[in-house]
């Protein structure tokens, strides 16, 4: 990611990876090339960029609103909320909204076949271990189930564009370029709706979850929360970022570390023999990156490593230093180089609002019974490490919606 990250700059497929990526058309995918260059440069203008990330603040504060108002009519008759189905729901409509200015009707659809997605890639696959064979391919389980997924999901995304665009009838008496050109733009929309909604709902979800296991921190970040913004009736993210809410950064930071949303990052592909720490790397290695066992090693982390404790990125804290910009190699939850997920500030801006309004406006229980000890922390493996059952929670309006 640094001497040879040019190297390893290219991508490698697996078989489910193949074809929910189209072979490597989106952003996420491509081959390290002039076209996978042109398509992060209009990404970062058009999505990323600073100017960007701002513009998209109103969308941003009414998709938090309306899962605030989502939370508090659920929770009045004293039900559980499944937090991990809201805030993904609220973070796939905050993207979509960015990326075409609006809400997606079928959203439930999409989440569903993204969910199967991100299963089957986490799942064993035969033809990964022939991968030359095509009768093994053909007959593979795996990728008949995710060719089917990547089909609807195609499907539900295109229909988003045509709605935004104004096609839909008329499409099909366009030309074969035209139509190419639609298509093109419906696989690097499925990149962004997928990876930029997954990775953040997927942090927010394991930020209120260690929360919920470790109630001085929960305490004590929420009381940093409604101190800042006492007698308010909403947060605005103008708000936030006036008054630095450094605690709750904190929070985020060590969700990351111990658990990034791709804990194995994407895989990448050697595109030249090379040596790397006296090791002879043949070109076409597949190469991955564990991020998540790094983010735990007692080495660099101390004798608590396996901890969540967000002082150790305090001012006081030999880890103040160590952020995740792709400069510390001790912590690289989004990435380094040239591959680094290019979202970062789009997706730190969706969890610091939501995360914050979240502990602003609610006081949080478990389940009764569970004590926050005995709360489920088991993980899923997938190209996204969620958790492996939904966040069900308690809430108590503390200040109501405004």
């Amino acid at each position: 990611m640094k001497t040879h990250d040019a190297t390893f700059a290219g991508r490698h497929l697996s078989a489910t990876l193949e074809i929910i990526s189209c072979g490597g058309q989106g952003i996420l995918f491509s081959p390290y090339n002039d076209r996978w260059r042109e398509l992060r440069k209009v990404c970062v203008l058009e999505l990323f960029s600073q100017r960007r990330v701002l513009s998209f603040r109103p969308g941003r504060e009414d998709e938090v609103a309306r899962l605030l108002r989502s939370v508090s009519a659920e929770c009045r008759d004293g039900r559980a909320v499944n937090l991990s189905e809201k805030i993904c729901r609220m973070m796939n409509d905050v993207v979509v909204r960015a990326a075409v200015g609006g809400r997606c009707d079928r959203r439930d659809d999409f989440l569903h076949e993204l969910d199967e997605a991100v299963r089957l890639t986490g799942g064993f696959n035969l033809a990964d271990l022939y991968p030359s064979s095509r009768l093994v391919r053909r007959f593979s389980a795996a990728a008949r189930d995710m060719g089917k997924c990547q089909r609807s999901i195609f499907r539900i995304v295109q229909s988003i564009i045509q709605e935004r665009t104004g096609g839909g009838a008329g499409e099909r008496r366009r030309g074969p370029a035209r139509r190419a050109s639609e298509a093109s733009k419906g696989r690097r929309a499925t990149d962004i709706f997928g990876a930029g909604s997954e990775t953040s709902s997927t942090t927010v979800e394991w930020a209120m979850s260690e929360l919920m296991k470790n109630p001085r921190i929960l305490h004590k970040a929420q009381a940093e929360v409604r101190e800042a913004f006492k007698g308010q009736g909403r947060l605005s993210e103008e708000d936030i970022v006036k008054v630095r809410l450094d605690y709750l950064h904190l929070v985020i930071k060590e969700t990351l570390r111990l658990h990034p949303p791709a804990a194995l990052l994407l895989p990448r592909e050697c595109g030249a023999t090379c040596r790397v720490m006296g090791y002879d790397v043949p070109k076409g290695t597949k190469v991955f990156v564990n991020v998540w066992a790094i983010g735990r090693d007692d080495r660099y982390w101390g004798a608590d490593a396996e901890a969540f404790r967000p002082e150790r990125f305090d001012d006081k804290e030999k880890s103040a230093a160590v952020d995740f910009k792709g400069d510390d190699f001790e912590f690289l939850p989004f990435g380094a180089g040239r591959r680094m997920c290019p979202g970062v500030s789009l997706g730190m801006a969706n969890m610091e609002l939501a995360l914050a309004s979240l502990l602003f406006h609610f006081d949080w229980e478990l389940p009764s019974g569970v004590r926050p000890q005995d709360l489920d922390m088991t993980e899923t493996f997938g190209i996204t490490v969620r958790r492996n059952s939904k966040l069900w929670l308690h809430a108590q309006p503390r200040v109501p919606c405004a």
